[in-house]
C-alpha cells in the first residue's frame, strides 16, 4: 500500500472562488480566449449577476441547472453563478443527443436547462426538454425566442441576496462516459472539489504566475477541474472554443501558456498538424495529459516538436488526480507516475489481497475529495465504497520498486486469451508504432478454444496507403508477441467517446456483430 503524505492543511476555497484574483490584481486579466478578455473585477459581476438572474428567474439553492454548450467563457461564469446562488451544475457532454440528454435530465432532475440555440433541432427531438419545470436558457439564438442567459450575465435584477454557500451541499453532477453501462451521475460538493483542486495544484506545482489552457471540455470533469483550480489559485485561464489546430496554436502562439493539458488522441492531432512548429510550445513548461494511455509514439513525438516531456496523470470522475509522473526524464515514460499527495492506494487480486510487485491489481484510493456518491443510486455508491472508505477504480495497475505505477486497463476491458491477460492499451501502442497507422482500439471478441481472440480496429494516416492487414499483424508481432491481434480491421474514423477516448464499446459490438456473437 502506499500512503502520501498530506501537506495541504486546506482544499481550496471554492465558495469564494474569485477572492485571490480579486485581492491581489482585480484589474488584471483573469479568463481570456480568442474572442473576449475579462478582468477579475468584471468576471465577479458578471457572474454576481448571473447568480442573482438565477434565483429572480425561480430557481432555488439546491435546483440543478443542466448545460448543454460548447467551450465558452460563458459556460465559466455559468459555473460561477452556481457556486454563488447554491445552484448544482450539472453540465451535459456536447455530443449528447436526444436519448443521452434525456437520461441525464431525467436521472439528474434538473430544473433548467442551459443550451446553445445551435442544439435546437436535437432538443426538439428529446422528451423531457419540454416539461422542465423552468424550461430552457438560450445562448447564442436571436432575440425574442424565450430567456437568454447573454441578457441575464448584463442585468442586474433588484432586491435579490445570493445565499451562503453550503460547502457540504451536492454543488456539480458529472456523468460518467458509459464505458460500462448507462452513465451515472457522479456527484461533488464545494468540498471534495475545494480538496479536488487543491491536491492537483499540489501534485503538479501550478502557481499564480502560470497561465493554463485546458484543451479538452469544460463540460468534462478534466476541463471544469483545471478551470476552477486555476481561478481559485488566483492564476490565468484560457479558454479554447475547440481542440484542433487552427484554435489552439494561435492560442498557443499569441496567448503563450505555461500549462497545457490534453487528452492523448487531441494531443496526438495537435503535435502532427503541419502547421504547428516548435516555437508554437516555447512557452509551455509542463504539459499533462491522461485519460487514457500515452502511446510512447506520441511522447516521442511531442518531445521532438514541444522540447518537454508528456507528465502523464491517472484520474477518475469520482477521484480526481490521484497519480501523477513527476519524472522530468524518461526513465518513466509510460509511467502514470506515484501517488499524489493526500490520496492513499492499494492494488488488491480478486481475493482482495494485495497483490506483490510487479504484479497486476485493481486499483484501491483513499482520500478526502472522492465523490460523495452517484446520483440517485445509493447502491452503486456503496458497491464503489468497502467499510473503511475505500473506493474502487476498477482498473487495473502493477506497481515497481520505484513507486510507480503502470496502467494496465479497465477490468472489464482486459482480454484473456489462452489463460493470458492482455491490455488493450498496450496493443493499441503497438499499432500506432507502425507508420501508416494513427488511431487504434482493440477489443477481444469470444472464441472457443483462446477464449477470447484480440481485434484491432486502425485508422490510417492521411496520405498514406492502406497497409495490408498481415503486414500490420507481422509489424506488431515483433513488437508484442502472443498479445498481436488475430484480426485487424480497417476503419474510415474512429469512434470516441464522449470524453474523447476510444470508444471500445462501440468496437466490442461492432466486432460481435461480425462474429456473429450474441452479447
Amino acid at each position: 500500500m502506499t500512503d502520501a503524505t498530506d501537506t495541504l492543511h486546506q482544499p481550496a476555497d471554492l465558495a469564494n472562488i474569485l477572492s485571490i484574483g480579486l485581492q491581489k490584481r482585480p484589474d488584471d486579466i483573469a479568463l481570456i480566449s480568442r474572442r473576449a478578455k475579462w478582468t477579475w473585477r468584471e468576471l465577479e459581476d458578471m457572474s454576481s449577476r448571473l447568480a442573482k438572474s438565477y434565483l429572480a428567474f425561480g430557481l432555488k439553492p439546491g435546483d440543478r441547472v443542466a448545460s448543454l454548450m460548447p467551450n465558452r467563457w460563458e459556460l465559466v461564469v455559468n459555473y460561477l453563478a452556481c457556486i454563488k446562488a447554491g445552484l448544482v451544475a450539472t453540465p451535459l457532454n456536447y455530443r449528447y443527443m436526444a436519448p443521452e440528454i434525456d437520461h441525464a435530465l431525467g436521472l439528474s432532475g434538473a430544473v433548467v436547462l442551459l443550451a446553445h440555440a445551435e442544439r435546437a433541432s436535437d432538443l426538439a427531438e428529446t422528451e423531457l426538454v419540454r416539461d422542465l419545470p423552468l424550461g430552457v436558457i438560450t445562448f447564442g439564438g436571436a432575440s425574442g425566442d424565450g430567456p437568454h442567459v447573454e441578457d441575464m450575465i448584463n442585468n442586474e435584477p433588484p432586491g435579490i441576496d445570493l445565499p451562503v454557500p453550503d460547502l457540504d451541499a451536492p454543488f456539480v453532477i458529472f456523468f460518467t462516459s458509459g464505458s460500462t453501462g448507462k452513465p451515472k451521475g457522479v456527484t461533488h460538493s464545494l468540498r471534495t472539489m475545494g480538496w479536488m483542486c487543491g491536491y492537483a495544484l499540489v501534485a503538479m506545482d501550478i502557481n499564480e504566475d502560470d497561465v493554463m489552457l485546458p484543451g479538452s471540455s469544460l463540460s468534462h470533469m478534466g476541463g471544469f477541474l483545471w478551470g476552477l483550480s486555476i481561478l481559485a489559485l488566483g492564476a490565468r485561464l484560457i479558454v479554447a472554443r475547440s481542440f484542433d489546430g487552427n484554435e489552439m496554436l494561435p492560442i498557443l502562439r499569441e496567448f503563450k501558456p505555461t500549462v497545457l493539458s490534453m487528452i492523448p488522441a487531441a494531443l496526438f492531432e495537435l503535435v502532427r498538424d503541419r502547421h504547428g512548429v516548435h516555437d508554437d510550445f516555447a512557452s509551455l513548461r509542463l504539459c499533462v495529459s491522461g485519460g487514457d494511455k500515452i502511446s510512447s509514439v506520441l511522447e516521442h513525438e511531442f518531445m521532438r516538436k514541444a522540447g518537454i516531456i508528456i507528465s502523464e496523470v491517472y484520474g477518475m470522475t469520482e477521484i480526481g488526480f490521484s497519480h501523477f509522473n513527476a519524472d522530468k526524464s524518461v526513465d518513466h515514460l509510460g509511467s502514470v507516475g506515484t501517488v499524489a499527495p493526500a490520496f492513499e492506494a492499494v492494488l488488491l487480486d480478486d481475493d482482495h489481497n494485495e497483490v506483490p510487485l510487479n504484479t497486476a491489481g485493481r486499483l484501491w484510493v483513499r482520500a478526502k475529495c472522492t465523490t460523495s456518491g452517484y446520483w440517485g443510486n445509493q447502491s452503486a455508491t456503496d458497491e464503489s465504497y468497502d467499510a473503511d472508505g475505500w473506493f474502487d477504480t476498477g482498473d487495473i495497475m502493477q506497481i515497481d520498486e520505484q513507486g510507480f505505477y503502470w496502467f494496465c486497463g479497465r477490468k472489464k476491458q482486459i482480454i484473456v486469451h489462452d489463460g493470458s491477460n492482455i491490455c488493450p492499451q498496450e496493443v493499441e501502442e503497438a499499432l500506432q508504432g507502425h507508420t501508416s497507422i494513427e488511431h487504434a482500439g482493440v477489443v477481444g471478441v469470444h472464441d472457443l478454444v483462446h477464449g477470447e481472440n484480440v481485434v484491432a480496429y486502425v485508422t490510417v494516416q492521411a496520405g498514406e496507403a492502406v497497409p495490408a492487414a498481415s503486414e500490420v499483424i507481422a509489424f506488431a508481432k515483433t513488437k508484442i508477441g502472443y498479445k498481436t491481434p488475430e484480426e485487424i480491421v480497417f476503419l474510415d474514423e474512429m469512434p470516441f467517446n464522449a470524453t474523447g477516448k476510444v470508444d471500445r464499446v462501440t468496437l466490442k459490438r461492432l466486432a460481435e456483430e461480425a462474429h456473429g456473437i450474441d452479447a
